[in-house]
């Protein structure tokens, strides 16, 4: 990883503290905005239970991009350049 990468991810991490607090201020004060609250608050979340997992569901376009995908990786010679979907 770049040196200036590291640093800066470093410099950040060190402000960590003042950020949680000021999450928890915005997220307190009955004077912000709702949707400043509400930000602040799934900010927080976010950050101490990570970013919950969202479903498919049942949408076939997109268990047929994930077929797709499956196919192109495992057999690339069965792609067709003029008809990818084949």
């Amino acid at each position: 990883m770049p040196k200036a990468v590291t640093e800066i991810r470093s410099l950040a991490r060190s402000h960590t503290r003042t950020a949680l607090n000021v999450l928890v201020a915005v997220m307190r004060n009955t004077k912000a905005t709702p949707p400043a609250r509400v930000a602040a608050a799934n900010a927080l979340l976010d950050r101490g239970w990570g970013k919950p997992t969202q479903a498919i569901g049942n949408d076939e376009s997109a268990l047929e991009l994930i077929h797709r995908i499956e196919r192109v990786i495992v057999h690339p010679e069965n792609v067709h350049a003029e008809n990818p979907d084949r």
